[in-house]
């Protein structure tokens, strides 16, 4: 009889190498991601500056943000409009591009990169080409809209036309979309198609009822995520407006108000108050998406058995 002690079990050796694994990310995310979030809940039913300790107020901040702060009303109108004009531009465009450079076209990989570029270039040295290109003196656009007898207005001065400016900035990074939309595209079984043109379907019809259905799917996700990028767009105003909001508060998005509460007024417990109205809004919204899937948002094994 073996007096060998019984080791670990195969399973048991298995969890504890994955938790090993695993523990540098989760400690991270405790201290970085969760840790963070809690203080901010917390300093959100607070007075709170770096000058001096917090002091509990309860529920005062967010009665005073949806009841007394029109500048919170007016940062969600503005960012709430450029969602409405930027998420469908960009939609239609990169799904449009998309297709178009999902053909046998020659250099089609060439073109793919070209549309793909701009999307990994760095946020703030596009946005400065972008206010070099609006400036009304000595910018590309003013001589080639003069061409044409248009006279360019002053695009980021005008509180007309900076959240358009800004939209046509945003468009610049299509290319990511595209490349998602591109994938979802190439993943349409081709046996879908043969069915349809065998059943008489022009390229119209293949499109209304294949591609378009096969891909909402990829569309539903690029949706939520441009839904939520939308959301929090600071960067690309902060660096055009220089985190004024101006002209005449036209380009006050949330995440610069937020931004001007925390490190401009010092007002860090309404900034984390704001912060999680934010995050109650973002989920809403999402959540609505999400309910809204399951009467468009198809996929192959629905689509097959609706055929």
């Amino acid at each position: 009889m073996s007096s060998k002690k019984p080791g670990m079990s195969l399973a048991r050796k298995e969890a504890v190498y994955a938790y090993l694994f695993i523990g540098p990310w989760l400690i991270g995310f405790i201290i970085f991601t969760i840790g963070p979030m809690l203080a901010s809940l917390y300093y959100s039913f607070t007075d709170y500056n770096l000058a001096y300790p917090p002091k509990w107020v309860g529920i005062d901040n967010y009665v005073h943000l949806l009841t007394q702060d029109p500048l919170f009303w007016k940062s969600l109108q503005v960012t709430l409009y450029y969602a409405i004009l930027s998420l469908p531009l960009g939609l239609v465009l990169s799904y449009t591009i998309a297709i178009l450079l999902n053909q046998k076209i020659p250099f089609v990989n060439v073109w793919r990169t070209i549309y793909f570029l701009p999307s990994v270039i760095a946020g703030v040295g596009v946005t400065l080409l972008w206010v070099r290109i609006f400036n009304p003196r000595v910018g590309l656009l003013t001589p080639i809209l003069a061409s044409v007898g248009i006279q360019a207005p002053n695009f980021l001065q005008d509180s007309n036309w900076v959240v358009p400016a800004l939209v046509m900035m945003g468009l610049w990074g299509i290319g990511g979309g595209m490349i998602i939309y591109l994938a979802g595209l190439q993943g349409v079984p081709t046996d879908l198609y043969d069915s349809a043109k065998v059943d008489g379907a022009n390229i119209f019809q293949r499109f209304r009822n294949v591609t378009l259905p096969m891909t909402t799917p990829v569309i539903f996700y690029n949706i939520v995520m441009d839904l939520i990028f939308t959301f929090q767009y600071f960067t690309t105003v902060y660096v055009a407006t220089g985190g004024t909001g101006g002209p005449n508060r036209a380009s006050l998005f949330y995440n610069l108000y937020l931004y001007q509460n925390a490190f401009k007024y010092n007002e860090m417990g309404y900034a984390s108050t704001m912060a999680w109205v934010l995050f109650v809004i973002v989920v809403s919204l999402t959540l609505l998406v999400f309910r809204s899937s399951s009467a468009w948002v198809y996929y192959e094994g629905q689509l097959r058995g609706r055929a």
